[in-house]
């Protein structure tokens, strides 16, 4: 562990770090870091794509709502991205299965009319 000292008007600050060694979050399987590295280039639709018309933003509150009144979704399917904009939906992200999934789908489409839902949700595979 290294040990940094701070002197700022006359007081000493001592703050305790980690080394590089020793990883200051736990290694979790479910981090999708790796996926969203291909977003990089601006060729898919992320988050940032998100329109701020008071519309899109009220469509993308009352999607999230739904999806998380669904029973028995996973961390994931709880968590994916929902993007709008003029009224076009985009749904993104890894869910733990095809019926979680397609019950995502039915909210945003139910919301925002069938051929409005472009669905790029991804079903993880272990």
């Amino acid at each position: 562990m290294k040990i940094l000292q701070l002197a700022v008007g006359g007081l000493i600050f001592t703050v305790a770090g980690c080394d590089s060694k020793t990883p200051s979050t736990p290694v979790d399987d479910r981090d999708n870091t790796a996926v969203n590295a291909r977003d990089v280039d601006g060729a898919t639709i992320t988050p940032m794509d998100q329109s701020n018309d008071s519309d899109d933003i009220d469509q993308v509150a009352a999607i999230r709502s739904a999806v998380l009144d669904l029973e028995d979704l996973s961390t994931n399917g709880r968590n994916v991205k929902i993007i709008t904009d003029s009224g076009q939906v985009v749904l993104r992200g890894p869910v733990a299965s095809d019926s979680e999934r397609d019950a995502i789908v039915q909210v945003a489409e139910r919301i925002a009319g069938s051929g409005n839902v472009n669905n790029q949700l991804e079903v993880e595979t272990d």
